[in-house]
């Protein structure tokens, strides 16, 4: 594992499941700032993401973790710096190099799925209807081809016989197992989490983290943002902690044992 911490907002260059990367990163931003009028989110984020990869991000509110996850999918367009993603490029790139092959928006939600902190469910459709309703709009699918794609996501995460539920019928546990189903229809190359049992009853978060689990242990490339440390613990491959912004130390499971930063340190010792 090669480091290169010591550089603002930098994340370890991570090993990998299989004990080292393999080819080049599914996802590599570098660089990334993101200011709202005169606050600085993202003080210059540099992280790369490999095939089969679990990279999670934790911190206190306000230190720019679902900023980052917003500028992945140009939710939150960055104010400078790369997204690359598959091998394309779609943020405004480094200055002074030469930018590649630029994709388009729309190419890039093809590629990447997101889950959000609330369900973002329409309540007027079924839970089959809200699965497919993306493979209709982004991909283009027709009719039976779009609901048996949506049928087999449903299935996924355990909800096949609610399939002609609406929102209001679904339990918050199971409303946002359908909104992972809907990402997950897409068949993207990464999926994206932000904090998605934040809205959960605390007797509903175990049934979301469980299909997330299932997720990881299939190899689907993740970036999540969590607070659920116990979580992260099992599931991270690089777990980064931030803060004001920028990335203040990174590590596998013993950053939750041993954090170096003295920063990381406190707030574990707070959370627990």
């Amino acid at each position: 594992m090669s480091t290169i911490e010591d550089q603002p907002g930098a994340a370890t260059v991570p090993d990998g499941p299989a004990g080292g990367p393999v080819g080049e990163p599914v996802v590599r931003i570098r660089g990334i700032r993101k200011s709202f009028g005169k606050l600085e989110v993202l003080r210059g984020i540099d992280l790369e993401v490999h095939a089969g990869e679990h990279v999670v991000l934790f911190g206190p509110s306000g230190s720019g973790k679902s900023t980052v996850l917003r500028s992945i999918n140009l939710l939150e367009p960055p104010d400078s710096g790369s997204v690359c993603v598959d091998g394309v490029e779609y943020g405004p790139g480094v200055p002074g190099e030469k930018v590649g092959r630029r994709g388009r928006p729309i190419e890039l939600r093809r590629k990447v799925g997101m889950v959000f902190q609330q369900f973002n469910l329409f309540p007027h459709l079924t839970a089959l209807d809200n699965v497919a309703l993306p493979l209709r709009s982004v991909k283009g699918m027709k009719g039976e081809a779009a609901m048996r794609k949506a049928a087999e996501s449903l299935r996924q995460v355990g909800l096949l016989e609610r399939a002609g539920h609406y929102p209001g019928q679904l339990s918050g546990g199971q409303q946002q197992r359908v909104a992972i189903a809907r990402a997950l229809s897409l068949d993207p190359k990464v999926m994206l989490f932000d904090e998605p049992t934040s809205a959960l009853d605390p007797e509903l978060v175990g049934e979301v983290l469980r299909v997330m689990h299932e997720l990881a242990d299939a190899g689907m490339t993740m970036v999540v943002v969590t607070h659920e440390l116990g979580f992260a613990r099992e599931i991270g491959d690089l777990n980064v902690f931030m803060d004001q912004g920028v990335v203040v130390e990174t590590g596998k499971a013993e950053i939750f044992d041993a954090p170096r930063s003295p920063r990381t340190q406190d707030f574990i010792r707070a959370v627990r």
